[in-house]
Protein backbone atom coordinates (compact mmCIF):
# COMPACT_ATOMS: atom_id res chain seq x y z
CA UNK A 1 0.00 0.00 0.00
CA UNK A 2 3.03 2.52 0.46
CA UNK A 3 4.53 2.11 -2.53
CA UNK A 4 1.16 2.30 -4.16
CA UNK A 5 0.04 5.83 -1.84
CA UNK A 6 3.43 6.96 -3.28
CA UNK A 7 2.90 6.19 -6.76
CA UNK A 8 -0.44 7.67 -6.85
CA UNK A 9 0.82 10.58 -4.78
CA UNK A 10 3.30 11.45 -7.15
CA UNK A 11 1.26 11.59 -10.31
CA UNK A 12 -2.11 12.86 -9.19
CA UNK A 13 -3.57 15.48 -7.10
CA UNK A 14 -4.24 15.21 -3.53
CA UNK A 15 -7.75 15.53 -3.26
CA UNK A 16 -8.31 12.75 -5.87
CA UNK A 17 -6.56 10.35 -3.33
CA UNK A 18 -8.71 8.65 -0.31
CA UNK A 19 -7.31 6.19 2.34
CA UNK A 20 -9.60 6.85 5.22
CA UNK A 21 -10.91 3.06 5.55
CA UNK A 22 -14.52 4.28 5.97
CA UNK A 23 -14.33 6.20 2.99
CA UNK A 24 -13.08 3.58 1.02
CA UNK A 25 -15.50 1.12 2.49
CA UNK A 26 -18.48 3.40 1.29
CA UNK A 27 -17.29 2.35 -2.09
CA UNK A 28 -16.26 -1.32 -2.26
CA UNK A 29 -19.63 -2.36 -2.56
CA UNK A 30 -22.74 -2.48 -4.58
CA UNK A 31 -26.31 -3.84 -3.93
CA UNK A 32 -25.11 -7.66 -4.17
CA UNK A 33 -26.41 -8.66 -0.85
CA UNK A 34 -24.89 -12.38 -1.62
CA UNK A 35 -21.53 -11.13 -2.50
CA UNK A 36 -19.44 -9.93 0.71
CA UNK A 37 -16.81 -6.79 -0.95
CA UNK A 38 -12.87 -7.21 0.35
CA UNK A 39 -11.13 -4.28 1.81
CA UNK A 40 -10.01 -1.39 -0.51
CA UNK A 41 -6.34 -0.27 -0.30
CA UNK A 42 -7.14 3.02 -1.28
CA UNK A 43 -9.51 5.37 -3.33
CA UNK A 44 -9.26 7.47 -6.38
CA UNK A 45 -11.81 9.40 -7.97
CA UNK A 46 -10.40 11.28 -11.21
CA UNK A 47 -11.89 14.04 -12.87
CA UNK A 48 -9.95 13.29 -16.42
CA UNK A 49 -8.89 10.54 -18.71
CA UNK A 50 -5.50 11.94 -17.83
CA UNK A 51 -6.00 11.21 -14.15
CA UNK A 52 -7.70 7.72 -14.88
CA UNK A 53 -4.46 7.02 -16.96
CA UNK A 54 -1.96 7.77 -14.27
CA UNK A 55 -3.81 6.26 -11.40
CA UNK A 56 -3.53 2.79 -13.71
CA UNK A 57 -0.23 3.30 -14.42
CA UNK A 58 0.71 3.64 -10.55
CA UNK A 59 -1.22 0.50 -10.05
CA UNK A 60 0.78 -1.17 -12.30
CA UNK A 61 3.88 -0.07 -11.59
CA UNK A 62 3.38 -1.33 -8.21
CA UNK A 63 1.61 -4.62 -8.98
CA UNK A 64 -1.99 -3.33 -7.35
CA UNK A 65 -4.98 -4.79 -8.77
CA UNK A 66 -7.77 -2.25 -10.15
CA UNK A 67 -11.69 -2.17 -9.29
CA UNK A 68 -13.44 0.32 -11.69
CA UNK A 69 -17.00 1.47 -10.37
CA UNK A 70 -19.65 3.72 -11.33
CA UNK A 71 -22.75 4.65 -8.86
CA UNK A 72 -22.61 1.34 -7.14
CA UNK A 73 -26.11 0.30 -8.06
CA UNK A 74 -25.21 -2.85 -9.31
CA UNK A 75 -26.58 -5.94 -8.77
CA UNK A 76 -24.37 -8.84 -9.11
CA UNK A 77 -20.96 -8.07 -7.26
CA UNK A 78 -18.99 -6.30 -10.59
CA UNK A 79 -18.06 -3.63 -8.69
CA UNK A 80 -17.01 -4.84 -5.23
CA UNK A 81 -13.72 -4.39 -4.01
CA UNK A 82 -10.50 -7.13 -3.89
CA UNK A 83 -8.24 -7.33 -0.58
CA UNK A 84 -5.83 -4.89 -1.34
CA UNK A 85 -6.92 -3.37 -4.45
CA UNK A 86 -7.06 -0.10 -6.21
CA UNK A 87 -10.95 1.70 -5.95
CA UNK A 88 -11.09 3.53 -9.21
CA UNK A 89 -14.39 5.61 -8.85
CA UNK A 90 -15.30 7.59 -11.54
CA UNK A 91 -18.56 9.37 -10.00
CA UNK A 92 -16.55 12.80 -10.70
CA UNK A 93 -16.49 12.14 -14.57
CA UNK A 94 -19.97 13.30 -14.81
CA UNK A 95 -20.34 16.13 -17.44
CA UNK A 96 -22.07 16.18 -21.31
CA UNK A 97 -19.10 16.61 -23.38
CA UNK A 98 -21.13 17.51 -26.52
CA UNK A 99 -24.89 17.05 -28.02
CA UNK A 100 -24.94 16.91 -31.90
CA UNK A 101 -28.52 17.61 -32.71
CA UNK A 102 -27.94 17.28 -36.70
CA UNK A 103 -26.50 13.43 -36.37
CA UNK A 104 -28.43 12.90 -33.19
CA UNK A 105 -25.33 11.81 -31.13
CA UNK A 106 -23.80 12.62 -27.83
CA UNK A 107 -21.02 12.12 -25.89
CA UNK A 108 -20.39 12.31 -22.43
CA UNK A 109 -18.17 11.08 -18.99
CA UNK A 110 -19.04 7.55 -17.32
CA UNK A 111 -20.30 9.39 -13.96
CA UNK A 112 -23.09 10.92 -15.67
CA UNK A 113 -26.36 9.57 -14.07
CA UNK A 114 -28.29 8.09 -16.40
CA UNK A 115 -31.54 10.36 -15.83
CA UNK A 116 -29.53 13.68 -15.63
CA UNK A 117 -28.69 13.01 -19.63
CA UNK A 118 -32.22 12.23 -20.45
CA UNK A 119 -32.75 15.80 -19.34
CA UNK A 120 -30.44 17.61 -20.45
CA UNK A 121 -30.82 15.83 -24.67
CA UNK A 122 -34.66 16.60 -24.23
CA UNK A 123 -33.39 20.27 -24.23
CA UNK A 124 -32.87 19.56 -27.94
CA UNK A 125 -35.87 17.58 -28.32
CA UNK A 126 -33.77 14.55 -28.48
CA UNK A 127 -34.67 11.17 -26.23
CA UNK A 128 -32.31 8.36 -24.94
CA UNK A 129 -34.02 5.44 -24.14
CA UNK A 130 -32.59 2.91 -22.33
CA UNK A 131 -34.12 2.99 -19.08
CA UNK A 132 -33.29 0.77 -15.81
CA UNK A 133 -34.88 0.86 -13.09
CA UNK A 134 -31.82 2.69 -11.29
CA UNK A 135 -31.96 5.55 -14.32
CA UNK A 136 -32.12 7.98 -11.31
CA UNK A 137 -28.91 6.34 -9.42
CA UNK A 138 -27.17 5.10 -12.09
CA UNK A 139 -24.28 5.95 -14.25
CA UNK A 140 -24.08 5.74 -18.18
CA UNK A 141 -20.58 4.21 -17.36
CA UNK A 142 -21.94 1.81 -15.02
CA UNK A 143 -24.89 1.12 -18.30
CA UNK A 144 -22.28 0.28 -20.75
CA UNK A 145 -20.32 -1.86 -18.32
CA UNK A 146 -23.37 -4.29 -17.87
CA UNK A 147 -25.06 -3.48 -21.01
CA UNK A 148 -28.43 -2.38 -18.60
CA UNK A 149 -31.83 -2.83 -20.06
CA UNK A 150 -35.20 -1.54 -18.80
CA UNK A 151 -38.47 -0.80 -19.63
CA UNK A 152 -38.41 0.52 -23.06
CA UNK A 153 -36.35 -2.37 -24.28
CA UNK A 154 -39.31 -3.96 -26.35
CA UNK A 155 -39.42 -1.34 -29.14
CA UNK A 156 -35.99 0.61 -28.25
CA UNK A 157 -33.53 -2.09 -27.32
CA UNK A 158 -30.40 -2.26 -24.74
CA UNK A 159 -27.65 0.14 -24.16
CA UNK A 160 -25.43 -2.17 -26.85
CA UNK A 161 -27.89 -0.71 -29.34
CA UNK A 162 -27.29 2.82 -28.72
CA UNK A 163 -23.68 2.97 -28.06
CA UNK A 164 -21.56 4.04 -31.01
CA UNK A 165 -18.04 4.65 -29.34
CA UNK A 166 -15.62 4.75 -26.57
CA UNK A 167 -12.35 6.46 -24.69
CA UNK A 168 -10.97 3.36 -23.15
CA UNK A 169 -8.08 3.38 -20.64
CA UNK A 170 -6.58 -0.25 -21.49
CA UNK A 171 -4.59 -1.73 -18.51
CA UNK A 172 -1.08 -0.84 -20.43
CA UNK A 173 -2.35 2.90 -19.88
CA UNK A 174 -2.68 3.20 -23.51
CA UNK A 175 -5.74 5.31 -24.46
CA UNK A 176 -8.12 3.66 -27.58
CA UNK A 177 -11.28 5.12 -28.96
CA UNK A 178 -13.47 2.90 -30.55
CA UNK A 179 -16.10 3.70 -33.43
CA UNK A 180 -16.40 7.18 -35.51
CA UNK A 181 -18.33 10.02 -35.14
CA UNK A 182 -20.17 9.13 -37.83
CA UNK A 183 -23.92 7.21 -38.11
CA UNK A 184 -22.12 4.32 -40.32
CA UNK A 185 -18.61 2.58 -40.13
CA UNK A 186 -17.41 -0.60 -40.46
CA UNK A 187 -13.80 -0.34 -40.91
CA UNK A 188 -12.00 -2.62 -38.34
CA UNK A 189 -13.16 -4.95 -36.01
CA UNK A 190 -15.80 -3.98 -33.33
CA UNK A 191 -14.59 -3.41 -30.62
CA UNK A 192 -16.87 -1.03 -29.15
CA UNK A 193 -19.47 -4.08 -28.79
CA UNK A 194 -16.55 -5.93 -27.55
CA UNK A 195 -16.49 -2.85 -23.85
CA UNK A 196 -20.09 -3.05 -23.77
CA UNK A 197 -20.86 -5.84 -21.11
CA UNK A 198 -17.04 -6.48 -20.04
CA UNK A 199 -17.62 -4.70 -16.60
CA UNK A 200 -14.37 -3.64 -16.19
CA UNK A 201 -12.48 -6.70 -17.13
CA UNK A 202 -10.78 -5.17 -20.36
CA UNK A 203 -10.21 -1.87 -19.32
CA UNK A 204 -11.83 1.62 -18.05
CA UNK A 205 -14.67 3.34 -19.78
CA UNK A 206 -14.16 7.34 -20.05
CA UNK A 207 -15.78 8.46 -22.49
CA UNK A 208 -18.97 7.28 -24.39
CA UNK A 209 -20.67 8.14 -27.56
CA UNK A 210 -24.24 7.61 -27.63
CA UNK A 211 -27.33 7.09 -29.92
CA UNK A 212 -30.06 9.57 -29.70
CA UNK A 213 -33.63 9.07 -30.87
CA UNK A 214 -36.29 12.03 -31.90
CA UNK A 215 -38.80 12.66 -28.46
CA UNK A 216 -41.59 10.57 -29.29
CA UNK A 217 -44.89 11.47 -28.66
CA UNK A 218 -47.00 9.82 -25.15
CA UNK A 219 -47.79 6.62 -25.33
CA UNK A 220 -51.23 5.26 -24.78
CA UNK A 221 -51.77 2.72 -21.95
CA UNK A 222 -53.07 -0.55 -21.44
CA UNK A 223 -53.62 -3.04 -18.40
CA UNK A 224 -55.13 -6.90 -18.66
CA UNK A 225 -55.71 -9.11 -15.50
CA UNK A 226 -55.17 -12.71 -16.27
CA UNK A 227 -56.83 -15.73 -13.97
CA UNK A 228 -54.16 -18.07 -15.46
CA UNK A 229 -50.85 -17.64 -16.58
CA UNK A 230 -51.30 -19.50 -20.05
CA UNK A 231 -53.33 -16.83 -20.75
CA UNK A 232 -51.43 -14.03 -20.58
CA UNK A 233 -48.73 -16.34 -22.54
CA UNK A 234 -50.66 -16.88 -25.67
CA UNK A 235 -52.07 -13.44 -25.38
CA UNK A 236 -48.19 -11.78 -25.58
CA UNK A 237 -47.52 -14.30 -28.65
CA UNK A 238 -50.07 -13.04 -30.28
CA UNK A 239 -49.47 -9.73 -29.48
CA UNK A 240 -46.30 -10.29 -31.48
CA UNK A 241 -47.54 -12.85 -34.24
CA UNK A 242 -49.59 -9.76 -35.21
CA UNK A 243 -47.10 -7.69 -35.90
CA UNK A 244 -47.79 -5.49 -33.57
CA UNK A 245 -44.80 -3.54 -31.21
CA UNK A 246 -45.39 -2.21 -27.60
CA UNK A 247 -42.91 0.23 -26.00
CA UNK A 248 -43.84 -1.41 -22.77
CA UNK A 249 -45.08 -4.91 -21.89
CA UNK A 250 -44.78 -5.34 -18.07
CA UNK A 251 -45.47 -8.24 -16.22
CA UNK A 252 -46.50 -8.65 -12.12
CA UNK A 253 -47.59 -12.25 -10.61
CA UNK A 254 -49.82 -12.58 -8.42
CA UNK A 255 -47.06 -12.45 -5.37
CA UNK A 256 -46.33 -8.93 -6.70
CA UNK A 257 -49.63 -7.83 -7.27
CA UNK A 258 -50.24 -8.56 -3.57
CA UNK A 259 -47.75 -7.13 -1.93
CA UNK A 260 -48.26 -3.69 -3.82
CA UNK A 261 -52.09 -4.21 -2.68
CA UNK A 262 -51.09 -4.65 0.79
CA UNK A 263 -48.72 -1.68 0.95
CA UNK A 264 -50.02 0.81 -1.18
CA UNK A 265 -53.24 0.34 -1.75
CA UNK A 266 -55.27 0.74 -5.31
CA UNK A 267 -57.54 -1.97 -5.64
CA UNK A 268 -55.56 -4.33 -7.96
CA UNK A 269 -56.95 -7.60 -8.03
CA UNK A 270 -55.53 -9.73 -6.04
CA UNK A 271 -56.75 -13.15 -7.23
CA UNK A 272 -55.15 -12.69 -10.95
CA UNK A 273 -52.48 -14.76 -11.57
CA UNK A 274 -50.55 -11.76 -13.28
CA UNK A 275 -51.21 -8.44 -14.79
CA UNK A 276 -49.52 -7.14 -17.87
CA UNK A 277 -49.05 -3.36 -18.60
CA UNK A 278 -48.73 -2.28 -21.84
CA UNK A 279 -47.86 1.06 -23.48
CA UNK A 280 -47.82 1.74 -27.02
CA UNK A 281 -47.21 4.76 -29.78
CA UNK A 282 -50.19 5.32 -31.83
CA UNK A 283 -47.59 5.75 -35.08
CA UNK A 284 -47.20 2.30 -34.51
CA UNK A 285 -51.02 1.19 -34.01
CA UNK A 286 -53.59 2.07 -31.71
CA UNK A 287 -53.45 0.37 -27.96
CA UNK A 288 -56.83 -0.35 -28.86
CA UNK A 289 -54.93 -3.47 -30.77
CA UNK A 290 -53.28 -4.59 -28.06
CA UNK A 291 -55.87 -4.54 -25.49
CA UNK A 292 -58.41 -6.82 -27.81
CA UNK A 293 -55.48 -9.46 -28.04
CA UNK A 294 -56.05 -9.59 -24.09
CA UNK A 295 -59.24 -10.19 -24.04
CA UNK A 296 -59.24 -12.33 -27.08
CA UNK A 297 -57.07 -14.79 -24.99
CA UNK A 298 -58.74 -15.08 -21.82
CA UNK A 299 -57.81 -11.48 -19.86
CA UNK A 300 -60.85 -11.61 -17.47
CA UNK A 301 -60.07 -7.46 -16.99
CA UNK A 302 -58.98 -5.17 -19.81
CA UNK A 303 -58.95 -1.31 -19.66
CA UNK A 304 -56.67 0.80 -22.17
CA UNK A 305 -56.53 4.56 -21.59
CA UNK A 306 -54.90 7.27 -24.22
CA UNK A 307 -54.73 10.07 -21.89
CA UNK A 308 -51.30 10.55 -20.11
CA UNK A 309 -51.77 11.26 -16.77
CA UNK A 310 -54.04 7.84 -16.53
CA UNK A 311 -51.19 5.81 -18.49
CA UNK A 312 -48.90 6.64 -15.68
CA UNK A 313 -51.46 6.12 -13.08
CA UNK A 314 -51.71 2.86 -14.25
CA UNK A 315 -48.21 2.08 -14.81
CA UNK A 316 -47.87 2.91 -11.05
CA UNK A 317 -48.45 -0.24 -10.03
CA UNK A 318 -45.58 -1.62 -11.44
CA UNK A 319 -43.14 1.02 -9.88
CA UNK A 320 -44.47 0.33 -6.17
CA UNK A 321 -43.51 -3.50 -6.80
CA UNK A 322 -40.32 -2.55 -5.33
CA UNK A 323 -40.79 0.18 -2.76
CA UNK A 324 -43.70 -2.61 -1.39
CA UNK A 325 -41.12 -5.12 -0.94
CA UNK A 326 -38.56 -3.03 1.07
CA UNK A 327 -41.11 -2.11 3.36
CA UNK A 328 -41.52 -6.03 4.62
CA UNK A 329 -38.18 -5.15 6.41
CA UNK A 330 -36.10 -7.34 4.83
CA UNK A 331 -33.15 -7.83 2.62
CA UNK A 332 -34.30 -7.44 -1.08
CA UNK A 333 -32.06 -9.39 -4.47
CA UNK A 334 -33.88 -8.10 -7.56
CA UNK A 335 -32.81 -11.26 -9.69
CA UNK A 336 -32.62 -11.23 -13.64
CA UNK A 337 -32.99 -14.30 -16.13
CA UNK A 338 -35.05 -14.19 -19.51
CA UNK A 339 -36.42 -17.13 -21.77
CA UNK A 340 -38.36 -16.45 -24.99
CA UNK A 341 -41.58 -14.54 -25.06
CA UNK A 342 -43.53 -17.83 -25.05
CA UNK A 343 -41.93 -19.26 -22.58
CA UNK A 344 -42.39 -16.72 -19.66
CA UNK A 345 -45.84 -18.51 -18.08
CA UNK A 346 -43.71 -21.73 -18.04
CA UNK A 347 -40.68 -19.53 -16.06
CA UNK A 348 -43.21 -17.85 -14.27
CA UNK A 349 -45.38 -20.97 -13.25
CA UNK A 350 -41.53 -22.81 -12.28
CA UNK A 351 -40.63 -19.63 -10.18
CA UNK A 352 -43.89 -19.89 -8.46
CA UNK A 353 -43.51 -23.69 -7.28
CA UNK A 354 -39.54 -23.02 -6.11
CA UNK A 355 -41.31 -20.54 -3.96
CA UNK A 356 -44.03 -22.75 -2.41
CA UNK A 357 -41.50 -25.68 -1.90
CA UNK A 358 -38.80 -24.03 -0.11
CA UNK A 359 -41.75 -21.48 1.92
CA UNK A 360 -40.02 -18.58 0.51
CA UNK A 361 -41.50 -14.88 -0.99
CA UNK A 362 -40.34 -14.79 -4.11
CA UNK A 363 -42.72 -12.32 -6.01
CA UNK A 364 -42.13 -11.99 -9.72
CA UNK A 365 -41.88 -8.82 -12.20
CA UNK A 366 -40.75 -8.60 -15.38
CA UNK A 367 -39.97 -7.00 -19.05
CA UNK A 368 -42.70 -9.10 -20.39
CA UNK A 369 -42.00 -8.16 -24.09
CA UNK A 370 -38.48 -9.16 -24.02
CA UNK A 371 -38.53 -12.31 -22.26
CA UNK A 372 -37.16 -10.70 -19.02
CA UNK A 373 -38.03 -11.56 -15.39
CA UNK A 374 -37.29 -10.22 -12.17
CA UNK A 375 -37.63 -12.65 -9.38
CA UNK A 376 -37.03 -10.28 -6.10
CA UNK A 377 -35.59 -12.43 -3.22
CA UNK A 378 -36.99 -11.55 0.01
CA UNK A 379 -35.17 -12.86 3.24
CA UNK A 380 -33.49 -12.08 6.61
CA UNK A 381 -30.24 -12.18 5.50
CA UNK A 382 -29.31 -12.90 9.43
CA UNK A 383 -31.36 -15.75 9.60
CA UNK A 384 -28.43 -18.93 8.05
CA UNK A 385 -31.35 -21.38 7.33
CA UNK A 386 -33.76 -18.77 5.42
CA UNK A 387 -30.10 -17.65 3.50
CA UNK A 388 -29.10 -21.09 2.60
CA UNK A 389 -32.95 -21.85 1.18
CA UNK A 390 -32.99 -18.61 -0.85
CA UNK A 391 -29.73 -19.83 -2.23
CA UNK A 392 -30.84 -23.04 -3.43
CA UNK A 393 -33.89 -21.76 -4.92
CA UNK A 394 -31.56 -18.91 -6.54
CA UNK A 395 -29.66 -22.04 -8.32
CA UNK A 396 -32.78 -23.91 -9.29
CA UNK A 397 -34.03 -20.71 -11.05
CA UNK A 398 -31.36 -20.47 -13.14
CA UNK A 399 -31.22 -24.13 -13.75
CA UNK A 400 -34.46 -24.00 -14.60
CA UNK A 401 -34.13 -20.79 -17.02
CA UNK A 402 -31.31 -22.35 -19.10
CA UNK A 403 -33.41 -25.76 -19.45
CA UNK A 404 -35.75 -23.26 -21.37
CA UNK A 405 -33.12 -22.21 -23.57
CA UNK A 406 -33.27 -19.10 -21.92
CA UNK A 407 -30.10 -16.68 -20.29
CA UNK A 408 -29.11 -16.04 -16.60
CA UNK A 409 -28.15 -12.89 -17.07
CA UNK A 410 -30.41 -10.51 -19.12
CA UNK A 411 -29.85 -6.78 -18.04
CA UNK A 412 -28.04 -6.68 -14.65
CA UNK A 413 -24.58 -8.71 -16.11
CA UNK A 414 -22.56 -11.51 -14.17
CA UNK A 415 -20.06 -9.84 -11.35
CA UNK A 416 -19.36 -12.94 -8.87
CA UNK A 417 -22.73 -13.64 -8.40
CA UNK A 418 -23.14 -16.05 -11.19
CA UNK A 419 -19.76 -16.57 -12.45
CA UNK A 420 -19.62 -20.05 -11.39
CA UNK A 421 -23.38 -20.61 -13.55
CA UNK A 422 -21.13 -18.94 -16.65
CA UNK A 423 -20.11 -22.24 -17.69
CA UNK A 424 -23.35 -23.83 -17.68
CA UNK A 425 -24.78 -21.64 -20.48
CA UNK A 426 -21.42 -21.14 -22.36
CA UNK A 427 -20.12 -24.08 -24.07
CA UNK A 428 -15.76 -24.77 -23.53
CA UNK A 429 -14.82 -23.55 -26.54
CA UNK A 430 -16.77 -20.11 -26.84
CA UNK A 431 -14.99 -19.62 -23.33
CA UNK A 432 -11.87 -20.52 -23.91
CA UNK A 433 -11.97 -17.93 -26.67
CA UNK A 434 -13.68 -15.25 -23.75
CA UNK A 435 -10.46 -15.75 -21.49
CA UNK A 436 -8.43 -15.38 -24.19
CA UNK A 437 -9.57 -12.04 -25.20
CA UNK A 438 -9.04 -10.89 -21.32
CA UNK A 439 -5.49 -12.03 -21.29
CA UNK A 440 -5.19 -9.89 -25.02
CA UNK A 441 -6.30 -6.69 -23.71
CA UNK A 442 -4.80 -7.55 -19.27
CA UNK A 443 -2.20 -10.16 -19.64
CA UNK A 444 -1.31 -9.51 -15.77
CA UNK A 445 -5.25 -9.62 -14.50
CA UNK A 446 -4.98 -6.83 -13.32
CA UNK A 447 -8.50 -5.01 -14.45
CA UNK A 448 -11.29 -6.73 -11.81
CA UNK A 449 -10.08 -10.07 -12.14
CA UNK A 450 -12.26 -12.89 -10.36
CA UNK A 451 -15.76 -11.14 -12.13
CA UNK A 452 -17.45 -12.13 -15.63
CA UNK A 453 -16.04 -15.14 -16.54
Amino acid sequence: MADLLSELASRLPSDRIQTDPDVVAAYSQDRAIFEPAGTAAILVSPRSTEEVVAAVNAARETGAIIVPRGAGTGLTGAANAIDGCLMISLHNMNQVVEIDPINRMCRVQPGLVNANLKSAVAEHGLYYPPDPASLDMSSIGGNVATNAGGLCCVKYGVTRDYVMGLEVVLASGEVIRTGRKTIKSTTGLDLTGLFVGSEGILGIITEVTLKLEATPPEPSTAVAYFADLADAGRAIVAIFEDGLQPTVMEIMDQGSIRIVEQHFPMDLDTEAACLLLMQSLEEDQPIEELAKRCAANGATFVHHAVDPVEGEMLLEARRKVWPSAEKLGKSLLPEDVAVGREKIPDLLAAIVAIADKHNLVIPTIGHAGDGNLHPLFIFDENDPDELALIKVAFEEILTVTLAMGGTIAAEHGVGTLKRQFVSKEIDPVHLALMRSVKVLFDPSSMMNPGKKL
